[in-house]
């Protein structure tokens, strides 16, 4: 299992993200966005038809607000940055989970406070980090896996190893949205009670 997981890491490319210095100085069409994101994360779908970007989730993520109004139908740096982040929540989060979350980044772009560029650096250094982390930890998990299955279970310990291991995988990609979730949650609260002062 250890070599299948490798190959897995290798095609997932686990540190691909949008670097401020591949986003254009000028700002981009609905088109040109979504060629960029096809192009960046081509190799992080999971088959041919999966589509990273498509106009109609741009327009739903404008008509959700999850990204600030664009002017004359041209997508800005900051909006090139929200998207790329949204594309990464997704993975775990509902899109009102996601709103909620960016709702202040969009306040603060469109107030012009906050050093964006900054933050989202910072994004970026932590995803290296998990990364890195990700590597050690799933083989850690398969370790255990293997540890839990034994060899003599009529010849089905590599089936029964590749379903303990998907198990393991999901129950922890679980905890961890979950604890998101919870986090997500305190944004509402906090919300409300700024609304009721």
């Amino acid at each position: 299992m250890d070599t299948k997981i490798n190959q897995i890491i290798e095609q997932l490319d686990l540190e691909a993200n949008l670097q401020l210095n591949e986003i254009p100085k000028i700002d981009l069409y609905m088109d040109q966005v979504i060629q960029l994101f096809e192009n960046k994360f081509a190799d992080s779908k999971r088959n041919e038809e999966e589509k990273v970007l498509t106009k109609t989730m741009i327009n739903n993520y404008a008509k959700g607000r999850l990204i600030f109004p664009i002017k004359n139908k041209k997508y800005s740096k900051e909006h090139l940055i929200l998207i790329s982040l949204i594309y990464q929540l997704k993975g775990a989060l509902s899109i009102n989970d996601i709103k909620t979350t960016l709702d202040g980044l969009n306040q603060k772009i469109l107030a012009e406070d906050l050093d964006l560029d900054s933050f989202y650096n910072s994004y970026l250094e932590l995803t290296k980090r998990n990364a890195a982390d990700f590597k050690e930890d799933i083989f850690q998990r398969v370790k255990e896996v293997k540890e839990e299955i034994t060899d003599g279970q009529d010849g089905n310990s590599h089936y029964l190893e590749q379903v303990l291991m998907i198990s393991s995988l999901v129950h922890m990609s679980s905890l961890y949205r979950k604890v998101a979730e919870k986090l997500v949650d305190e944004l509402t609260a906090e919300k409300e009670v700024k609304r009721q002062k």
